[in-house]
């Protein structure tokens, strides 16, 4: 069932709606801020089901699968902030600029998206009002909590994605995204790679741009911050025992970084 929503938009979050924003240690004193655009798949209830079956809901189309439980457990195991959106990506994509075709999908992969078609103006600011806006203010309002503080940030945005795409394997087990930070992605990728047992993306499966990206662009690069996007393939964190080895491993990797940047006087001792 897909409802209406060009009535009263700014009610597009009802009382009984989860809040959008998961907040989760924001006293941690890690460096490490680590964000999650795609963690849940909830849907406003105004919206129902967008016209989708559960199957399709279920989908990497809806949400990044498994990245929840990595991204709560490397967020205690680090002792890091972790700020997370937990709306699907079908309502609107939090890692895509508001402006881009892309940000309230018609389709998703070879997935009509009843729900979204037709939209006004005023319902697609009032999802951007009430999901992405929320997300992304809260994001830099912790970035500049540790600013004012003195307290080093180094921005971690966290996703998963499908061993398969448009009917080809994807032989990587994990990949680092980057466009203009050459601080942390190369030492990233050859912690990973010198664990011997993965196949690890650089830049793979996809690449981090000002036109298809909105996280690491507006808060990482646009001040000056350390980043990095890791991409963990799904088949690998489905269930509690992935996850809990995927956030093990990065927590030994990222653990190992934070000591060499301390070292190279790029984060203070």
């Amino acid at each position: 069932m897909v409802l209406g929503g060009a009535g009263d938009t700014s009610l597009l979050l009802a009382k009984d709606d989860v809040p959008p924003v998961w907040d989760e240690n924001s006293a941690g004193r890690s460096p490490f801020l680590l964000t999650c655009d795609h963690y849940g798949r909830a849907i406003p209830r105004l919206l129902g089901d967008l016209g989708l079956p559960e199957s399709e809901l279920a989908r990497h189309i809806a949400w990044d699968i498994g990245v929840a439980g990595v991204a709560d457990l490397l967020s205690k195991a680090l002792d890091a902030h972790l700020i997370a959106q937990r709306y699907s990506r079908l309502v609107i994509d939090c890692n895509r600029p508001p402006q881009s075709p892309n940000s309230i999908p018609r389709i998703s992969e070879a997935t009509l998206i009843p729900g979204n078609e037709g939209l006004t103006r005023a319902v697609a600011e009032a999802r951007r009002a009430n999901v992405f806006d929320p997300y992304h203010r809260r994001i830099g309002e912790a970035i500049e909590h540790r600013m004012q503080a003195g307290f080093p940030t180094v921005l971690v945005s966290l996703h998963s994605f499908t061993p398969v795409y448009a009917g080809i394997a994807r032989p990587w087990h994990v990949g680092t995204l980057y466009h203009r930070d050459t601080r942390l992605p190369p030492l990233l990728l050859a912690a990973l790679r010198a664990q011997g047992d993965l196949v690890v993306g650089d830049n793979e499966p996809y690449a981090v741009s000002d036109e298809t990206d909105y996280t690491i662009p507006v808060h990482g690069e646009a001040r000056g911050l350390m980043n990095t996007g890791i991409e963990i393939r799904q088949d690998l964190i489905a269930d509690i025992a992935g996850q809990r080895q995927w956030a093990d491993r990065l927590a030994n990797v990222l653990g190992a970084i934070e000591a060499e940047l301390r070292v190279q006087a790029l984060l203070p001792a």
